[in-house]
């Protein structure tokens, strides 16, 4: 079954993500990420797609439990190749993708959001990657994403006290587009794809293209070696024990 469920009205794709508990980043995530992007796209009915998380969050991270499965390197390495591309595909989707965030958007979740064009962040959310609590590092172009939106140095602070910002402070920041009550959260998105849905379908396309070619070169280069980064720190007695431990719900002891 689909943990993506998909209703359209009016030119806007709604997509809930149906991960209970905490609408992790899961593989069958992304594959039905990439499934509902391919039939959409071709869906000239639909003009603007809102992502959005039932139950308590947007999405509160990767599935850690399938972290357990690497069995090398090159295995952590590879998923987080694979949520790259997931996520290069959402960025450089040709119809605009809003995510509509509540409650939190953590990690991978994090991640996923930053690839959206456009973030709508209720007030009382909570936004982070707190990937260094578990002795590992952001594997989704997290490293490379967020210091585009909030500048190097908050997001140094982001990442190395893992400490997640309200919905307010990632307005302040530029990490969320716009803010609002968490009461008006989905409403503000809709009113919003709608406004969007108005406009000439090819001239969002190029504005999208134009837009997504701002990266470099040298961008692409950092998200290969973040996906190498993050597989070989997988081999590490840290990662071990601060996946454990997140298992486990308890606090990691990590090597000083």
């Amino acid at each position: 079954m689909s943990l993506l469920q998909c209703s359209i009205s009016n030119g806007v794709a709604i997509l809930t993500i149906q991960n209970p508990p905490a609408n992790a980043m899961s593989s069958v995530v992304f594959a039905d990420i990439v499934q509902q992007l391919n039939e959409l796209e071709k869906n000239d009915d639909v003009r603007v797609l809102v992502f959005h998380g039932e139950g308590r969050f947007f999405s509160a991270g990767a599935d850690i439990k399938e972290f357990t499965s690497f069995k090398s390197a090159e295995d952590a390495a590879a998923v987080a190749r694979k949520g790259q591309l997931v996520f290069d595909r959402v960025e450089n989707f040709p119809k605009p993708i809003i995510a509509a965030i509540h409650g939190a958007a953590l990690g991978g979740g994090l991640e996923f959001a930053m690839s959206c064009h456009i973030r709508i962040v209720a007030e009382n959310a909570k936004l982070g990657l707190p990937e260094l609590n578990l002795g590992i590092i952001p594997g989704f172009a997290g490293t490379q994403r967020l210091p585009r939106y909030v500048g190097r140095d908050k997001a140094l602070v982001m990442l190395a006290t893992a400490e997640p910002i309200s919905g307010v402070e990632a307005g302040k920041y530029g990490l969320a587009t716009i803010v609002v009550p968490e009461e008006n959260l989905l409403e503000e998105a809709k009113n919003l794809a709608m406004k969007i849905s108005q406009k000439s379908k090819q001239s969002i396309e190029y504005v999208i293209q134009l837009l997504s070619s701002t990266r470099t070169s040298a961008y692409h280069e950092a998200v290969e070696e973040e996906s190498r980064l993050f597989g070989e720190i997988f081999t590490t007695i840290d990662a071990k024990e601060g996946i454990t431990a997140f298992l486990e719900k308890r606090k990691p002891v990590f090597n000083k």
